[in-house]
């Protein structure tokens, strides 16, 4: 695999598990210092030690990604341990409670904005100031397939994803001449803890019906895209949504 992130220092939220596992063992694997953040320091540290047993770097940090002044101390870990900051994936993110918008339950709505939506934005507003000390980076905010389309009884998760899709716009447009790219990712049903943790063959089988290439995705693939955008292969892409969804969406 290319070492093309030899030098560079990545935060990855979300990171203990699914998605975000998966992403901060590509990054490790291509030469990255990865500071793996999660609630979770158990699975976390479990990470880490899958990084190092193939020779990467990593390091854990625990923090909420609903509380601001712990996304700034993430991101002065990461420059402590790294010397500078130049890539983010901010991927963390919950599920929640599927209900019909009029019944829909206030302290699930909240929740699902603090982590989905907010958690995108403080981690932005301490990871961009730092990447500028270093003299640019790549950010990739992990979106949805329900980032651009509806789905019946989960209006605050689809209302955080469409958040998502706008600061990503808004950040690129504002710090692509400083050389930060910034730009969003939308998976589809993935095969993570989060999705299958609770349903039945049967369940992921007409979950699996709903994508043309007829299965749920993978971890990895999510992965592949995501390093892509983070690499200087994507030097002219800032801005955008990019889906990884076996055709959902062009349905």
């Amino acid at each position: 695999m290319d070492r093309d992130f030899d030098g560079k220092t990545a935060i990855v939220t979300g990171a203990a598990s699914g998605i975000g596992a998966a992403i901060a063992r590509e990054l490790a694997e291509r030469g990255a210092l990865v500071i793996v953040s999660d609630l979770s320091q158990e699975q976390s540290d479990a990470v880490c030690a899958q990084i190092a047993g193939k020779g990467g770097r990593a390091h854990a940090f625990v923090a909420d990604v609903s509380d601001a002044s712990a996304m700034e101390r993430l991101v002065a870990f990461a420059v402590e341990k790294g010397g500078a900051l130049q890539l983010a994936v901010n991927n963390a993110g919950i599920g929640g409670a599927s209900d019909k918008t009029g019944d829909y339950p206030l302290d699930g709505w909240r929740k699902i904005i603090d982590v989905n939506l907010n958690g995108v934005f403080y981690g932005m507003r301490h990871q961009i100031p730092a990447m500028l000390e270093a003299g640019g980076g790549a950010i990739v905010n992990m979106a949805s397939i329900l980032g651009s389309v509806g789905f019946m009884n989960a209006s605050a998760y689809v209302a955080a994803k469409h958040g998502v899709l706008g600061l990503t716009k808004t950040a690129a447009m504002e710090y692509s001449a400083q050389g930060i790219r910034v730009n969003s990712v939308g998976p589809a049903f993935i095969d993570t803890p989060l999705l299958t943790a609770n349903l039945d063959d049967e369940t992921l089988g007409q979950l699996a019906g709903l994508h043309p290439i007829g299965r749920i995705g993978k971890p990895e693939e999510v992965s592949a895209l995501t390093c892509f955008l983070l690499s200087d292969r994507a030097s002219f892409i800032t801005g955008s949504y990019h889906l990884v969804d076996g055709g959902y969406t062009a349905q």
